[in-house]
């Protein structure tokens, strides 16, 4: 099991505090901020800023996994993947006030936030969120780097593409698949399967055009 002590986060925004916070809440012991806004950007709330990406690998022996707090979804992917290719361990943090299935998968490098439910036999990707009060019903498959916003709710059996993100509040029906670089947007209501690299909005959700 992966020791729980100094956790190493790259991207110093607000998500990052959310995330920080998570990962005190769920057990470890102290977090570093690394962002490549440095030295401009010297703290993020309650925790300083120690340098960036090149820093954070130069220094990956001082801590015992990182994860990247980054919202945006295609950034959060590239900056894992470089840490991976360093060889830098990556954490997946559950809030203790998150309800995940023994049942379901969760990838390394995907936090789950205070409130969110992940249930029987899903299974999400590498880099992933699942934001505040997000629900993921069963049988989902999400791909690596999808990010479910707080608020938002998977009905059983959806499938979501790379990269993709489900705005706050959005609600999926069941069974539906939403492609790759999707955006649904805040309240939107999906009840067909939506296309590759789209925009969602509106009830019932109609492709931005």
């Amino acid at each position: 099991m992966m020791k729980r002590e100094r956790l190493a986060l790259f991207g110093a925004s607000g998500h990052g505090k959310v995330v920080a916070d998570a990962a005190l809440a769920a057990g470890w012991q102290s977090v570093m901020f690394f962002d490549d806004a440095w030295p401009a950007k010297s703290g993020n709330g309650h925790w300083p800023v120690l340098g960036g990406l090149s820093d954070l690998i130069a220094r990956s022996g001082e801590f015992d996994a990182a994860l990247v707090s980054i919202g945006h979804c295609r950034a959060r992917w590239e900056k894992q993947q470089a840490l991976v290719a360093a060889g830098v361990p990556m954490a997946t943090v559950v809030h203790p006030h998150a309800c995940v299935s023994r049942f379901a998968v969760l990838g390394l490098g995907t936090v789950v936030m205070a409130g969110a439910v992940i249930n029987v036999d899903t299974s999400i990707g590498d880099a992933g969120i699942v934001n505040t009060g997000a629900t993921v019903d069963h049988d989902c498959t999400l791909a690596h780097a999808v990010h479910v916003s707080p608020g938002a709710n998977l009905s059983g059996g959806v499938t979501v593409g790379a990269f993709s993100w489900v705005g706050v509040g959005a609600s999926v029906r069941q069974g539906i698949e939403i492609g790759t670089d999707v955006m649904v947007g805040a309240g939107a209501v999906v009840v067909k399967h939506v296309l590759d690299g789209v925009t969602m909005v509106g009830n019932p959700a109609r492709q931005q055009m």
